[in-house]
């Protein structure tokens, strides 16, 4: 079989191989777990009984805050999981090969979205449990209202946090940029602008993918309804990637 007919599944196969073997891309893929898992312990071992006390304490979004460090590991793994593949020239290879770009953006993203998917939902759930066993009477259970829901949309967030800087790295060619771009401007600034244009703010990514982390989000939307506004910022940033992929040359 030649490589212009691949198969999806084997240009997936292809692909996976291709990660695994790059020390840059797993090294940023485990670091979405140790950062947090880090963070969780640092957090919680030292001021999360005493911050458990105060009258602003939401246990829900606490118990997740260490996904924060998470959202930056994601988007740093997501940019270098493709910007790699310029690096080395690699991409350039298979774009010469195979002449159905989207069958093989396809796979790449789909490995990607895979990857950043199940090392997400670990973190969160890691996250969740580790920083619990530090609260004493004050922790909370995956029964708790909304804990097994933040959990697990936690994991898929950051999922569409990695997919959104492929994405962006497919048009820009560079993880550098999409770091600097993605990192200050949008999380950073989403959180400034929270405290001016109030609920508007809830429909830029991080905002409206974090509303799931929180019991009883207040605001316009939904916990499910901010994640599918996150997801829409992803499918945008991919069509931005696809379209960049089909029309340029590495």
């Amino acid at each position: 079989m030649s490589i212009r007919t691949l198969p999806m599944t084997r240009l997936v196969r292809s692909e996976w191989i291709k990660f695994r073997s790059v020390r840059a891309v797993t090294g940023s893929l485990a670091a979405i777990f140790v950062a947090t898992l880090t963070a969780t312990v640092a957090v919680f071992a030292t001021v999360g009984q005493s911050d458990a006390s105060g009258p602003d304490y939401e246990p829900v979004f606490s118990a997740f805050y260490a996904l924060n460090f998470a959202q930056v590991a994601a988007i740093n793994f997501g940019a270098t999981a493709l910007a790699s593949e310029y690096a080395n020239g690699s991409l350039g290879i298979w774009l010469a090969a195979v002449p159905r770009r989207s069958l093989l953006y396809g796979a790449k993203m789909s490995v990607i979205g895979a990857l950043a998917l199940l090392v997400g939902l670990v973190t969160s759930f890691a996250t969740f449990l580790v920083g619990q066993s530090f609260m004493g009477d004050h922790a909370i259970g995956l029964g708790h209202p909304g804990a097994l829901r933040a959990a697990v949309g936690g994991g898929v967030h950051l999922a569409l946090m990695a997919l959104a800087a492929a994405g962006l790295t497919a048009v820009l060619r560079n993880a550098s940029v999409v770091l600097g771009l993605l990192i200050p401007v949008l999380l950073v600034a989403s959180f400034v602008l929270g405290d001016v244009a109030g609920n508007v703010a809830q429909y830029l990514p991080f905002q409206a993918g974090q509303l799931v982390l929180h019991e009883s989000p207040q605001g316009v939307m939904g916990p499910w309804a901010g994640l599918m506004v996150a997801a829409a910022w992803s499918a945008a940033a991919l069509a931005a990637g696809w379209w960049c992929m089909k029309r340029r040359d590495a």
